[in-house]
């Protein structure tokens, strides 16, 4: 479900959620690669557990983040309500350079397979033949 228009008290918890930029960081990780467990997130933004967390509690709470449990760990992604208004603000910042790096690193911890997301997918292969 898309969101056609926004009331005044949802657009303010976007907003307030966009407000601190390891949210925005966190949001455009989850954007490019549809979903990730948090200690990918972690690892990729050298941020403690329970930083990394409280950031992805406050964007849980505010209805921009979902999550979904498999094995031990459990993936969040954006939700498809505000997939259309992340994607318009990820026009403007999308060539941060901060961001960029925070993609070259998935990438490069990816291809290493340091991340739980490419463990995940190599042990479900093992048990679903």
């Amino acid at each position: 479900m898309k969101l056609k228009n926004l009331s005044l008290a949802y657009s303010a918890k976007i907003f307030k959620a966009l407000s601190e930029e390891p949210r925005v960081r966190i949001l455009n990780l989850l954007q490019n690669h549809s979903e990730m467990c948090i200690s990918d997130i972690e690892q990729i933004l050298d941020y403690t557990q329970t930083k990394t967390s409280r950031h992805m509690s406050y964007l849980k709470n505010a209805g921009i983040v979902g999550a979904r449990k498999s094995d031990q760990w459990i993936f969040y992604y954006i939700q498809d309500e505000v997939q259309g208004l992340l994607g318009q603000i990820w026009n403007y910042v999308e060539k941060d350079h901060i961001l960029g790096k925070d993609i070259e690193v998935f990438e490069v911890m990816y291809s290493n397979r340091e991340l739980a997301a490419f463990k995940h997918k190599k042990s479900n292969r093992q048990f679903n033949p």
